[in-house]
């Protein structure tokens, strides 16, 4: 915390006056840029982007990328829009990198340089060395766990009939005297535990499709789109994050998550809800050395009421559903233009970034 508290002292007292010489007076999302921009540690990412000296030279990408940030912070819903604010504002566009509104790139430039950081995962490289970096090195208390509607403006993929689940033909009730069943697949989850996390990542769907689920007034809602999984720690800190199709139930990507969460943070609770009350979640997260607490589904029994303490600590989940809310209202999750699921992540993922800055500093204040 020494480090990061000299960071952002050096930051208050020395980078912005300073940069108030240079430029015009600097805005409140002007100063949360730079402090985001600062905690990334950009150019260490950027070195697979640089020009080698073949053909024509590609425009700055390391500029680009923090223009994507820029958008992520402004919640600007396009790039074009982006693009005209850069144009006409002195201080984000010298902040990002250019002198000039002549040199900043077009937008099929802008959209060249998005789909290389989307194939090679920038953002979620940036955000893993920057939780690693900043939180790996903690105990964190509880790792409270949620997944969000992401709503697209793509068709959904229609299943193809040879991947679905064919059942088993036969008579309803009873088997026959002597008739021997085949035994049922293992479900998804109840293998995710023997796997490693590169082996579950691919074995998720993630193309565009519809899911539905009940809202907080238990009402059947529906999108187009996807489902975005989060981790995050105390503090409101997301640490990790996967996408998945919408209709993939929030269970099958507890294992997954709680696999990548623990390569960065070591935590002691699992905070869930009934959603992914499952035993194999239970074993997996006490075989990583947590104690879950899950709200009980009661799945046609009667429910488990949580004790009172257990039920003060399950309170502290509420930091996942405030992280979707402050995504969604103010880092560009409600404003997807773009198609794919990398493309997508990608997107997301850059306000992730955002705000898992901004909560590292604010742990500070």
């Amino acid at each position: 915390m020494s480090t990061l508290f000299d960071m952002w002292h050096t930051i208050q007292t020395q980078l912005f006056p300073w940069l108030e010489q240079e430029l015009d007076p600097l805005s409140d999302r002007e100063q949360e840029f730079i402090q985001v921009v600062s905690l990334l540690d950009l150019p260490s990412h950027m070195r697979q982007y640089c020009w080698r000296g073949f053909g024509r030279k590609k425009k700055s990408r390391l500029s680009m990328a923090k223009a994507f940030v820029a958008k992520s912070v402004y919640n600007f819903e396009t790039t074009d829009i982006l693009i005209e604010y850069l144009k006409n504002g002195k201080n984000i566009r010298r902040l990002c990198g250019w002198e000039l509104a002549c040199q900043i790139p077009s937008a099929a430039t802008f959209s060249r340089a998005f789909a290389e950081f989307a194939a090679h995962s920038l953002p979620q490289k940036i955000h893993e060395a920057m939780v690693k970096k900043h939180c790996g090195q903690k105990l964190a208390g509880h790792v409270s766990r949620d997944a969000t509607a992401i709503e697209a403006r793509e068709k959904p993929v229609k299943v193809e009939a040879s991947e679905t689940v064919a059942k088993r033909k036969g008579k309803r009730g009873r088997p026959r005297k002597g008739e021997v069943l085949a035994p049922k697949p293992a479900k998804r989850v109840e293998l995710q535990g023997t796997k490693s996390l590169e082996e579950n990542l691919v074995d998720l769907p993630n193309r565009c499709n519809v899911g539905t689920k009940k809202n907080s007034k238990g009402y059947k809602v529906t999108w187009i789109g996807y489902k975005l999984h989060l981790d995050c720690i105390d503090g409101d800190i997301p640490i990790s994050a996967i996408l998945s199709s919408a209709s993939l139930h929030d269970s099958q990507v507890a294992i997954p998550l709680a696999q990548m969460s623990s390569q960065r943070v070591t935590n002691l609770y699992d905070l869930m809800d009934a959603a992914y009350d499952s035993p194999e979640i239970h074993a997996f997260s006490k075989t990583l050395g947590h104690v879950p607490i899950i709200d009980h589904n009661p799945r046609r029994g009667q429910k488990i009421l949580m004790d009172p303490a257990t039920k003060s600590r399950f309170a502290e989940r509420s930091s996942a559903e405030r992280i979707n809310s402050n995504l969604k209202d103010n880092y560009g999750g409600r404003t997807i233009r773009v198609k794919g699921a990398s493309k997508v992540m990608t997107h997301l993922m850059f306000g992730i970034v955002a705000i898992t800055a901004m909560q590292i500093f604010r742990l500070l204040l």
